[in-house]
């Protein structure tokens, strides 16, 4: 069976839906194949690898995408993960399940790292309680 394809959207490509597709390769088990992009291209934000590496996950290899690195895929899962992709977003035709799931941005919480660390871990759990939802557990 082949693996279901999801492609995680963001605006900038560097905290949220860099976890959610770190996470979702993780839980979602050998079935899935998960990928980010964002209407723009930055940088992976290192709190967002950091709260991936307290839970065990890596993604300190992930760069920042755009979309136009994905052009001609196909994807069985768009998800945009916030209001910018979503308005922005091209519209995938042949089976794609398009879905939006907004997230709280964690990068834009101002203070020291040791205040801004609760935010990316709170968006973190949210992201991955609701990925196991939304897919189901794979592993």
């Amino acid at each position: 069976m082949p693996k279901k394809k999801v492609l995680f959207l963001c605006t900038h490509n560097s905290c949220r839906s860099q976890m959610a597709e770190g996470l979702a390769n993780h839980l979602l088990g050998s079935g899935f194949e998960a990928h980010s992009a964002g209407t723009e291209s930055t940088r992976v934000n290192p709190l967002a690898i950091k709260v991936l590496a307290e839970i065990g996950i890596d993604i300190s290899m992930h760069r920042s995408k755009t979309l136009d690195e994905f052009d001609g895929e196909s994807f069985d899962y768009v998800v945009t993960l916030c209001g910018d992709a979503n308005d922005k977003c091209p519209l995938y035709i042949g089976g794609t399940q398009r879905c939006h799931h907004g997230f709280d941005d964690p990068s834009r919480r101002v203070g020291t790292e040791e205040e801004v660390l609760p935010e990316f871990r709170r968006v973190r759990d949210e992201i991955k309680f609701w990925i196991l939802e939304y897919f189901g557990g794979g592993k």
